[in-house]
């Protein structure tokens, strides 16, 4: 909806209370996720998605966020402010209402003047945000007048005060998250900025700021796209050689719900859709995307055939052919949104699948139609993916009628386990075939399948899927793990619950962790989204004297050995997985007791899309630019 387009009264009477405060504490992870660093940041999310939510009402154009130097975070927004007077129900303020009691808020009452669309559903953020923190201080801006509030673990300490008379309007929010809550207290910059970037891209026009008082590196920014979706689009295509030079943009609105599309194909192979609906990511997909991709199979079939690019007689192209080297993004706006699915992430209602394709099948049609060099240059796009995609098929079955896929055979180097089911069962992915030779002498056999793996592997990130089948690097891969990969990746077939990348702390070893994390984020991404993927984490030295070892995991850990074990003691840097016996492997590095394994977590689909293409792709800049970035934060990289 457009900004200023409403104009009703905002006051005590919108206020709903749905029901009171309680069990926050005892489970936050029921309404953060997490106690880590994910709920951590949920934080923020939840009390910027209610300045987010002014300003989809057409009444906020601006939101700070500041990271303070006590990691406490600060939320400004130039909003009509939080009701402060009395509630007519609760009879206390509206302020300590919002904060202080679950399911409170605009969200509920849209035939009395509360938001008719809205980023979250359930009214929990400012309260649910001040029940998880030590303190949270607010100062709202309204009627002339300015009042502040304080609360200590969602507890209100004392009653709103009155502190003077403003020419502003606004909420300020600052709050510490509760150290009893959470297991770290450091928020981190880029996650922050992803999110925040996202948003503006989401809110054409509005202005978000990100400024950080710790005492680091990370500069200030200031976000702002009048674009929008088409800005989202051109960002996340800035490491890629575009096809078309404009991103297409197509927009509609029926009855109680508004859609906007944007996309443009590049030069590569994957894939990148991405859809929200009321600014939340609906990662799960839903009626808006399937009504996307139906549109979009049939308008460019239609177009395909008008100019001959297809003959009478020829198959249609596919939706996957379609879609190969696209990025689009769908942003749908709906009163009444129905979510559904695990994670509550994916959009179920009707109308929105009707709106997306009906304006889709027109306004593409006659972009189409309107631009030919443009349409020409997609199809054969298409055409060019429906060739490889027919040169897969055909390697695919190949590859079954040699027993690869579908049939009781194994790799040969697979050192399979005895267990079934992927409650308890494991797979270590290993670099080179010493490592799996200990690794294969030291598993519990039960429950622990050994693959080694050897020789360079194919870069995916610049291979199609036909150049994937009969690899054999890959196929191993595939087999062992059993669930198929591409458009026929079946997860329920996953023969592991654990698949686990065992490489060096080396360069080498981590262009093998990334080798193969590209390939399964490409080519098998449920299994990422499922977190069946983890990396071990090896020991790098070994300290001991006399008979009295331990084992290091960095060089914090070895500076704590080296002091616990005392002077006289030896130290032995482990250069590679090959140089540990079976014992020493499964001690340090696959002993479930013992061991640290990192779970590979895909939190941000479009963050890592961008990661993968920056490192894996062809452009040498963006690759230098980033190696440039991080490279502070890589420890123990043997060069």
């Amino acid at each position: 909806m457009e900004r200023g387009e409403i104009d009703l009264a905002y006051n005590e009477e919108n206020i709903q209370v749905l029901e009171g405060l309680e069990a926050v504490r005892k489970r936050p992870g029921m309404y953060i996720g997490s106690t880590s660093a994910r709920g951590l940041h949920h934080l923020v999310y939840e009390i910027v998605d209610n300045s987010i939510d002014e300003a989809l009402a057409g009444y906020c154009t601006r939101v700070d966020v500041t990271i303070n130097a006590d990691n406490s975070i600060t939320v400004v927004d130039d909003g009509r402010g939080i009701p402060v007077g009395i509630h007519p129900k609760m009879e206390i303020s509206t302020l300590d209402v919002v904060f202080t009691m679950l399911h409170a808020g605009g969200k509920f009452g849209e035939e009395n003047g509360g938001y008719k669309v809205s980023g979250g559903l359930h009214g929990v953020g400012a309260s649910v945000v001040n029940a998880l923190s030590e303190w949270t201080d607010v100062e709202v801006h309204t009627g002339g007048k300015m009042y502040k509030q304080r609360y200590s673990r969602g507890e209100a300490c004392g009653a709103v005060k009155e502190c003077g008379e403003t020419d502003k309007t606004g909420t300020i929010i600052t709050f510490k998250p509760d150290k009893d809550i959470f297991e770290e207290l450091d928020f981190d910059y880029d996650t922050l900025l992803t999110r925040l970037r996202e948003q503006a891209f989401l809110n054409a026009g509005l202005t978000i700021a990100l400024i950080d008082l710790r005492d680091n590196e990370n500069e200030n920014k200031e976000l702002r796209y009048e674009g929008g979706i088409r800005s989202f689009v051109e960002y996340v295509n800035r490491n890629r050689e575009a096809l078309h030079d404009d991103v297409i943009y197509i927009e509609g609105r029926r009855e109680k719900c508004t859609a906007e599309i944007a996309l443009q194909y590049n030069d590569g192979y994957a894939e990148n859709l991405v859809s929200f609906a009321n600014n939340i990511h609906t990662g799960e997909g839903g009626t808006h995307e399937t009504g996307f991709k139906t549109a979009l199979t049939r308008v460019l079939n239609d177009y395909a055939r008008k100019i001959n690019a297809l003959k009478d007689g020829d198959k249609n192209l596919s939706g996957e052919d379609v879609r190969e080297g696209l990025t689009a993004i769908i942003l749908v706006k709906v009163q009444e949104a129905q979510f559904e699915g695990q994670t509550k992430t994916k959009l179920g209602n009707s109308e929105v699948g009707t709106l997306i394709s009906g304006i889709l099948s027109d306004k593409l049609s006659a972009f189409l139609e309107e631009n030919p060099k443009v349409g020409k240059t997609i199809i054969e796009k298409a055409m060019t993916a429906n060739r490889a995609r027919e040169a897969a098929s055909r390697a695919r079955e190949l590859t079954r009628r040699k027993s690869a896929l579908e049939s009781t055979s194994l790799p040969g180097k697979l050192a399979d386990c005895s267990e079934r089911g992927i409650e308890r069962t494991e797979i270590y992915i290993v670099e080179g075939d010493s490592a799996g030779g200990s690794a294969k002498q030291g598993r519990d056999r039960r429950f622990q399948a050994i693959l080694p793996l050897w020789g360079k592997m194919l870069n995916v990130e610049k291979s199609r899927l036909d150049k994937v089948y009969g690899n054999d690097k890959l196929m191993p891969v595939i087999t062992a793990l059993g669930a198929g990969l591409g458009e026929e990746y079946d997860i329920t077939k996953l023969r592991y619950g654990k698949v686990i990348i065992m490489a060096d702390a080396d360069v080498d070893g981590s262009h093998i962790r990334t080798l193969l994390l590209t390939f399964f984020f490409r080519f098998m991404r449920p299994l990422l989204e499922h977190g069946h993927v983890y990396i071990a984490q090896p020991p790098l030295y070994k300290v001991h004297r006399d008979k009295r070892e331990i084992y290091a995991y960095d060089d914090k850990g070895l500076d704590a050995a080296i002091k616990e074990i005392g002077t006289g003691s030896a130290i032995q840097r482990y250069k590679g997985l090959g140089e540990m016996n079976p014992e020493q492997l499964w001690e340090t590095t696959m002993n479930p007791e013992t061991r640290t394994i990192l779970q590979v977590e895909l939190e941000d689909a479009v963050v890592a899309d961008e990661t993968f293409s920056i490192l894996m792709g062809d452009k040498v800049e963006p690759r230098r630019e980033f190696i440039e970035k991080n490279a502070k934060y890589v420890g123990n990289l043997d060069v």
